[in-house]
């Protein structure tokens, strides 16, 4: 193998305009936006990185071919609703056995249920059996970067996870990261093993959340503080503190979309008791975001007909404008179907995206009493909250907002926007405020994740120990008895999924990523 510096990547789409993206001048315009992508994409375009429609004669000079498409969940047919499909794979496999010449390594990059390898395997052999030139290895090779960080994530991975059943093909894709990825956190597996595994960490990690959040629900029926039961059991050494905070439950692409296909997988092979268990995480994070709106209607004295509200964050995490799954998609929805009147503010995230996930353009505030909901777009902070009976803060940007009550709390920290100190306004009296976190997957605690928990607003109002710890500004979902204000404080959180793979049930311009 070569060193990595004659190592060359080349890009391929069928979708012009995408690729066009890719090779604009203007590194702004990249069709993704993710922090620290266009300073790699400038470095490397043009040295080896390049961008190029020419699939086949592409895959024909290639040693490598990494198939990294979308891997959507079926909408029709044997397994809708979960099984992935898998017809852009199916489709990248014939491609590369139509035109691969010599040795090539297949390198699965897409998140894909365990035992797909089998399939490409069996395409690609029968390309060898026609020509006795041409021969094909099958690797499994994960990505787990989670977008907002990805590439801080490719940069410093946790582990690198290569399966296959050839030696010496797992060793040349090893070469390739050991450049820079030590190799004790290199491991190699057997293939089944590799796809499974992808599958079962992000099973894992929605697990965790759907259960902290089923606790969530016991401790505000029972006075307990999920806050302090969570931070009772991350300090045993077996749990630890990753994903122990409460909120609207996870988003992003991948975790449901895994997670049901692991439901089909077990189904398929006789465990139904398995399937029932994982799909029962699916449907306790879809009732903790339909529980999340009928918080905020039951304290806005139960009804939010004609009451405006506004929404800080649209898309699943902070450092995206990715909006799948995200959980403001369905608290929104409830709130339009109550009579709502959002106005809706994210850096990222298109108002022709929020259109097509809300299924309602963007509109004028309907009549109060006509208990029609509608949204609007806010082309800021102060747009949105200015004469808001509720703000939502429903995504974490790095510009992180605790919009407060001015006159009775101050915040933790500095509350800016384009400069100015949002605490200095009168925008925020009387209010309802939600108040969120969002956690990164993939990762131990966000670089951020303490700073709320452990941070204290000023108490006003209220005296001892017991008003203090109401009016600290939480990670989790805490309903707070104690009404400080003319309306109460919501706080909140949300913890979201990280991953690339989408949902969107379109056809995708799938990618293939080579090295030669």
């Amino acid at each position: 193998m070569r060193s990595v510096s004659t190592i060359a990547v080349t890009v391929v789409d069928i979708n012009q305009a995408r690729i066009d993206a890719w090779n604009d001048a203007d590194l702004s315009r990249l069709p993704v936006y993710e922090p620290g992508l266009d300073a790699v994409v400038g470095r490397a375009r043009g040295r080896n990185l390049s961008f190029s429609t020419a699939v086949e004669p592409t895959v024909a000079a290639a040693d490598m071919v990494f198939i990294s498409v979308n891997t959507p969940t079926k909408t029709k047919g044997l397994g809708a609703g979960q099984a992935s499909d898998l017809r852009w794979v199916e489709a990248c496999a014939r491609t590369v056995a139509k035109a691969a010449t010599g040795h090539t390594i297949v390198v699965e990059k897409s998140t894909l249920p365990v035992r797909t390898a089998a399939a490409i395997k069996t395409i690609l052999e029968a390309a060898q059996a026609d020509d006795q030139q041409r021969t094909f290895t099958v690797l499994s090779n994960p990505e787990f970067l989670a977008e907002g960080t990805a590439i801080r994530d490719l940069e410093t991975p946790d582990r690198v996870l290569i399966g296959g059943d050839d030696a010496a093909s797992i060793e040349a894709l090893a070469v390739v990261y050991s450049h820079w990825v030590p190799e004790q956190q290199i491991l190699r597996t057997n293939l089944w093993s590799s796809e499974l595994s992808k599958l079962t960490a992000n099973a894992f990690l929605a697990q965790r959340i759907s259960s902290i959040n089923s606790v969530a629900a016991l401790c505000e029926a029972t006075g307990a503080d999920v806050r302090e039961v969570a931070r009772a059991i991350g300090t045993d050494s077996r749990i630890g503190p990753k994903f122990l905070n409460a909120g609207p439950g996870f988003g992003g692409s991948c975790f449901q979309k895994d997670i049901l296909n692991l439901v089909y997988l077990c189904r398929h092979f006789g465990l139904p008791e398995v399937a029932d268990y994982w799909e029962s995480v699916v449907a306790l994070n879809t009732w903790q975001q339909h529980r999340i709106a009928r918080l905020v209607v039951q304290k806005l004295f139960g009804t939010v007909t004609g009451k405006r509200l506004a929404v800080l964050g649209f898309a699943f995490k902070a450092d995206t404008n990715d909006t799948r799954e995200a959980p403001a998609i369905r608290i929104c929805g409830d709130l339009l179907e109550e009579g709502a009147q959002l106005a809706i503010h994210d850096p990222k995230v298109d108002p022709a995206q929020m259109a097509r996930d809300l299924n309602q353009d963007a509109a004028a505030a309907a009549d109060a009493l006509s208990g029609t909901g509608s949204w609007a777009l806010a082309e800021s902070v102060e747009e949105a909250v200015s004469g808001a009976d509720a703000v939502l803060i429903l995504t974490e940007w790095r510009q992180r907002i605790a919009v407060l009550k001015r006159d009775r709390l101050k915040p933790p920290g500095s509350l800016r926007s384009h400069g100015r100190d949002l605490t200095q306004t009168r925008l925020f009296e009387g209010r309802v405020v939600v108040a969120v976190e969002v956690v990164e997957t993939d990762h131990a605690l966000a670089a951020g994740q303490q700073s709320l928990r452990e941070r204290s607003a000023d108490k006003s109002g209220g005296t001892g120990d017991q008003n203090r710890a109401r009016h600290q500004l939480s990670p989790a979902i805490v309903i707070s008895p104690v009404v400080i204000s003319p309306v109460p404080i919501i706080e909140s959180r949300v913890t979201s999924a990280a991953s690339s793979v989408s949902l969107i049930p379109s056809i995708p311009s799938g990618r293939i990523g080579i090295t030669r």
